[in-house]
């Protein structure tokens, strides 16, 4: 047992425990229930993201504490009503709560707000990140699905679809951003694939599973950020990615095509490419036009752009970036890096170090701050 590396992920645990709401009395509690169950799990086999490992377990300790003090106050409210003999449930609860959130009250865009908010532990900032809209914006949104759902009866669960969204952007939240939900977010898509004969459901969860093979090749040793075409593929997990493509394709052949589908076919074939200079980028283009014509998203065509560029060149990918609004996230990156592959390497680096200022994360910005230093560093001065 590394006893060394739980005291140094100790502090870094209880912070994005605090962080994400729980009192640090609360949080204390729950990292040192997750160092018990690290001394007990660990000698057998210690997890590849140890860190990620305890802010799961612990930020699951919490809620379960959260709840179990929550039901100890609602009986002693009701302490004239005597509860069913029997033993207590022992099934998670956790996405039964996603559902009762996304009420029929709500608008689809409030409930998966809500249910971020209140049951998935993202901050107003991140939830807004995701939204591509202001904090504020996000904040007043959250408060009127709060002043909505006071008062009503949570006996009417929402739909699938809105479960859906709220799961792949807590998804994304932790697979990008600084707190881990990746995990968590699996887990709750292999429970509803379970419960659902949905291929939407199972377009999800390929996705979830196609990504997060890669999550141990993201990351160098430093903690900077590795591009996809930079990353060692002898570090994906070849079996998480078998899995993804299988449910893939079994959701596929059923002729209901989904955005989470398409965006699963996409990774799939990143996946499948043995080196970066093999991916299949014409195929991955067509797959963003169908996803294009399913949402109509910027974010979609922004990425379309770098897959045109790959496919018909820097100068196509430029074109169809022209096309988009420049206040898209990451847009200027996009941009340095297709500048850079046409061989302009000056407006590529002024673009990186913009990009930079713009970066949404610490690890982006140095990320993208290497890049503009990397090119200034090559040309004559």
């Amino acid at each position: 047992m590394n006893e060394a590396l739980l005291r140094s992920l100790t502090p870094s645990v209880l912070g994005i425990l605090v962080r994400r709401g729980a009192d640090f009395a609360a949080a204390e509690d729950a990292v040192q229930d997750a160092l018990v169950e690290a001394v007990r799990v660990w000698p057998e086999e210690q997890p590849r993201d140890p860190k990620g490992w305890l802010v799961t377990v612990a930020w699951r300790r919490f809620l379960d504490a959260t709840r179990a003090e929550a039901a100890r106050r609602r009986r002693e409210d009701r302490v004239d009503e005597e509860p069913t003999p029997g033993p207590a449930p022992a099934t998670d609860d956790t996405l039964q709560l996603y559902f009762l959130c996304a009420h029929p009250s709500l608008t689809p865009s409030s409930a998966v707000a809500l249910t971020l908010r209140a049951v998935g532990g993202l901050t107003t900032r991140q939830i807004a990140r995701a939204y591509l809209v202001p904090e504020a914006t996000m904040a007043q949104r959250i408060s009127r699905a709060k002043r909505t759902v006071s008062g009503v009866r949570f006996d009417q669960p929402g739909d699938v679809a809105t479960v859906l969204r709220v799961l792949y952007l807590v998804f994304n939240e932790g697979y990008s951003g600084d707190v881990d939900l990746a995990a968590e977010a699996i887990r709750l898509t292999r429970q509803l694939a379970a419960a659902f004969d949905h291929p939407e459901v199972a377009g999800l969860l390929a996705l979830m599973l196609l990504h997060h093979a890669r999550r141990a090749s993201r990351t160098a040793p430093d903690g900077s950020l590795v591009p996809l075409a930079e990353q060692d593929r002898g570090r994906w997990d070849t079996a998480m990615i078998a899995e993804g493509v299988e449910i893939l394709q079994a959701a596929l052949v059923r002729d209901r095509l989904g955005e989470f589908q398409a965006q699963a076919a996409v990774a799939a074939l990143h996946a499948d490419a043995q080196t970066a200079e093999e991916t299949d980028w014409v195929q991955i283009v067509e797959w963003y036009d169908e996803l294009a014509g399913l949402t109509d998203s910027p974010v979609v065509r922004l990425n379309r752009a770098v897959a045109v560029g790959e496919a018909d060149g820097p100068r196509a990918g430029l074109a169809e970036l022209a096309a988009l609004s420049d206040s898209l996230p990451r847009h200027t990156a996009v941009a340095a890096y297709l500048h850079e592959r046409d061989g302009d390497l000056e407006t590529a680096a002024r673009l990186y170090a913009e990009a930079a200022h713009q970066a949404p994360t610490l690890a982006e910005r140095a990320h993208l701050t290497r890049q503009a230093a990397r090119l200034n560093a090559g040309r004559p001065g």
